[in-house]
Parts: structure tokens; sequence; C-alpha cells
């Protein structure tokens, strides 16, 4: 039974639910787009819990779906199974995760060498591609900023200008990342911001943002306060 809930896990898709999700139409045209995008997310989903090699693999995951949705007899004993799938999962995140990690290294050290990078004393780095005038905030004071941040695939997961609202913070409210980094802007800069996992969230996961995360902001600040 251990086994069988540790497999339910890491088969169960995480949804973040949207707070303005729109209801459900009954247009079978838009019921198809919405059932394709839910097959989408699923399958964005298995991706990155496993590592599947080549086009034969994709067909075999995806003929066992279709036969299980579809009612149809299981063409394996599915239980003598368990164990391998189990190692399986154990074994791809262990791979996911060294792949991820020299990604990040990677990422790090490739934009500590672009020109007008700076490298703060907490680790994080910085790149001002406004300079802004007037005062910088003191460790203890506040700023209103517009931002946007993301993986470093590109990935975003939250933008104060797609909300199309600033946001205000003090800086000891925030991850030591961005109160390092605010210290050395004035209003009217906008730098990119590069933040290792030890200066953002560490080992937390964070809504969509995963465990030992390096995560990259494009901030504008806009006063201090």
């Amino acid at each position: 039974m251990k086994k069988l809930a540790v497999l339910l896990l890491l088969l169960t898709p995480v949804f973040i639910c949207a707070q303005d999700a729109k209801p459900a139409v009954n247009d079978p045209a838009e019921r198809n787009k919405m059932l394709y995008s839910l097959g989408f997310l699923l399958g964005d989903n298995l991706k990155k819990q496993l590592v599947l090699d080549n086009e034969d693999d994709y067909k075999a995951v995806s003929q066992g779906m279709r036969d299980s949705l579809l009612n149809k007899a299981s063409q394996t004993d599915v239980e003598a199974y368990k164990p391998q799938i189990i190692q399986k999962y154990q074994d791809d995140a262990q791979l996911i995760s060294e792949r991820r990690e020299s990604e990040q290294k990677e990422y790090l050290t490739n934009f500590q060498k672009e020109k007008g990078v700076k490298v703060l004393d907490n680790g994080a780095m910085m790149k001002l591609s406004k300079p802004g005038h007037g005062k910088s905030p003191k460790a203890d004071g506040s700023v209103t900023v517009h931002y946007t941040g993301t993986l470093i695939d590109g990935t975003k997961f939250d933008s104060s200008r797609d909300r199309g609202q600033t946001f205000t913070t003090r800086l000891t409210d925030v991850v030591p990342c961005w109160t390092k980094a605010l210290q050395q802007m004035k209003p009217g800069a906008r730098a990119k911001v590069v933040c290792p996992a030890d200066t953002a969230y560490g080992n937390r996961p964070v809504g969509p943002i995963p465990p030992n995360s390096v995560l990259v902001f494009d901030i504008e600040v806009t006063e201090v306060k």
C-alpha cells in the first residue's frame, strides 16, 4: 500500500487555479479545445517528472493512458510492474534534479561573464539597463517597483506589470536578493537581477517555483520612500 500511495502521489499533477477562471462553456468546439489543453497540461506535468528518451517511449505511455481512459483491458500485468514504475520515478527525479542543477550553474556562470554585471556580497547578481536618479533606499527603507519574475528557462511565475499595478514593499520584507539589489538602485532605475537559490527561496517550493530555483527578475524602481 505504501508503494501504491507513493505512485499515486507522483502521478498527481499540480494545477494552479486562477481566481478569475472562466466557467465551462457548452460549445463543443470550445470543449474540445479545453480538453486538449487539459491533456497538454497533463503531458507537460508528466514530462517534468519522467525521462522519456525516444518516440517509442512516448508511444508506449500514450497507449497506456489511452487504454485506461477508454476502459480497455491492460496489455500488461500492471501490478507486477508497479515496483519498476516507482523505481523509474525515483531514478528520473534524481536525474532531472542533477540536470537542472547543472543548467542553473551554467546560467549563473554565463550571466556573471556579461558586461556590466555586478556581483553583490550575498552572491546575487544584477545588471542595470537604466541608472535612475536620486537616492537609493536604505536597508530598512521602502520602495515601489514594477517587476517580472521568471525561472531561467523564461517561465514566468509573477509580474506586477501583468497585473497593471506597482508593488510597494519594505526591503526587510523581501528575499535577500531583492534587499541587496534594491539598495543599488535609484528611482527610474531598471535592472536584471539574478538570484541564486540561497538568496531567494532556498529549498522551499513556492507556488509554481520549484525548490532550489535560480530566479530572474526584471525590476524597475518607480519610487523610493
